[in-house]
């Protein structure tokens, strides 16, 4: 029988189980070569087609005499009824965006056959984007959660920012006992991540998806409606596909259990169940600003944020 064990962190096991802050801040000139801006994704929506983001969006700068060819949509029709002579309106790119990172580290986050644990993908891309968005002059917040904690970051620019995300990063990509206690759904720091974010923000949400609760996909809609959404799900070669013989046990934490890579109705169900779990996903981009990446634990992480990636 072939045992999956998720080991005990140990000095040789940093930056596979856990992460530290030094190896999050060694990520500095990777981040800085990723362009936020220019990223394009897969979006799974009206037939799935490679869209960019929505950019920093606009803001208002002036209003000046209507000229023959301006857009009818941007009449300022207030000033235009005060001074009696039709006005439009020019807007301006906005000067920064506030870029979130919503990191998972609950339970199921600490587990992997291949590369490095789940919760330490989250982190480092996490800290990718962070340096990323500190080089583009942007804000940087999010939310950092685990089972029982929800370490929330407004945004923020400069250096200090980002480093105050890797220091929570660090922090809690340390498994703890305590957390077999417990595995909450993802309702709660979805709900404050909405308080977190402001219009025009770009947020990344860096999960497995696992037990996202009753009243996710109505955050999600709310979100999205004034922000990009990159949902970027991060999973075990196991989880999507079984070895093909033998008898195995996966154990995580206090928990395991056994399957056997010989059975053809085992194999079945399992790719099926992964395949709906990603379907899911995918069917919440049917909201426009809500976007799709896949990463596996053994993949390249930068190749993936910037030019995408799927199952």
């Amino acid at each position: 029988m072939t045992l999956f064990h998720a080991p005990e962190p140990t000095d040789a096991g940093d930056n596979l189980v856990r992460v530290s802050s030094e190896a999050l801040i060694a990520l500095r000139g990777a981040g800085e070569k990723l362009s936020l801006k220019t990223l394009r994704i897969k979006a799974q929506q009206s037939g799935g087609y490679l869209s960019r983001f929505k950019g920093r969006g606009m803001e208002f700068d002036e209003a000046r005499l209507y000229q023959p060819g301006d857009d009818v949509r941007n009449v300022d029709w207030r000033v235009t009824a005060r001074s009696g002579t039709l006005h439009t309106k020019l807007f301006r790119e906005e000067r920064e965006r506030a870029v979130l990172a919503w990191v998972d580290m609950r339970p199921t986050m600490f587990f992997a056959t291949r590369g490095a644990f789940k919760s330490v993908i989250a982190a480092r891309a996490a800290a990718l984007i962070a340096w990323s968005a500190n080089r583009q002059g942007d804000r940087l917040g999010g939310l950092v959660f685990t089972a029982d904690v929800h370490h929330e970051l407004r945004p923020k620019r400069g250096k200090s920012a980002v480093l105050n995300l890797l220091r929570q990063l660090s922090q809690t990509s340390r498994w703890q006992s305590r957390y077999n206690e417990t595995e909450p759904d993802a309702d709660k720091a979805l709900a404050r991540l909405r308080r977190v974010a402001k219009p025009g923000s770009l947020i990344f949400l860096l999960s497995d998806f696992r037990k996202l609760g009753a009243q996710a996909e109505s955050h999600l809609a709310q979100l999205a409606r004034h922000n990009d959404v990159v949902l970027f799900h991060i999973y075990d070669p196991l989880e999507a596909e079984l070895p093909r013989h033998g008898i195995y046990r996966v154990a995580w934490g206090e928990r395991s259990s056994r399957f056997s890579g010989d059975d053809k109705t085992t194999q079945r169900q399992h790719r099926e169940h992964f395949r709906e779990h990603s379907a899911m996903l995918k069917q919440l981009c049917r909201f426009p600003g809500i976007h799709y990446l896949s990463c596996a634990t053994d993949a390249d992480l930068v190749a993936t944020l910037q030019y995408g990636g799927r199952p």
